[in-house]
């Protein structure tokens, strides 16, 4: 099933774009997994000591955006307050760790992957918090 059906197909809609709050659950999802994986192959790097900013930026941003799309599914009761705060956090993270990969990105193919699936990641949340 999709994120976008099961956004929809929830009985007590939080009143915001489905398409927004999809697109924000599916970025940040795809970040997460994209920063563990670029953690993982930073540490697989012969200059690994080098890389230790970037996987510590990794690992932050992958467990913010996975607390970010488990809070963003999770309709019921919606506190708007935390979830702007949360939306903030995850943008600011993605922001982080995209600068940070991309400062490997011309050596690590990684890196580069990462930074682009943060900016998009960062981009879809920036867009579902301007509408709350």
């Amino acid at each position: 099933m999709s994120v976008h059906a099961m956004t929809t197909s929830h009985p007590e809609p939080v009143g915001v774009d489905p398409v927004l709050l999809s697109a924000a659950v599916r970025a940040a999802s795809v970040c997460a997994q994209t920063c563990t994986a670029c953690a993982d192959a930073c540490l697989a790097e012969d200059m690994v000591a080098e890389m230790r900013r970037c996987i510590r930026t990794d690992l932050d941003c992958a467990d913010i955006c996975a607390a970010t799309t488990r809070i963003l599914s999770r309709q019921s009761a919606w506190n708007v307050d935390i979830v702007k705060a949360v939306l903030e956090a995850c943008i600011s993270i993605c922001e982080t760790c995209a600068d940070e990969c991309a400062e490997h990105a011309e050596m690590h193919e990684h890196c580069k992957v990462c930074a682009e699936a943060c900016r998009h990641c960062a981009q879809a949340c920036r867009e579902l918090l301007a509408t709350l």
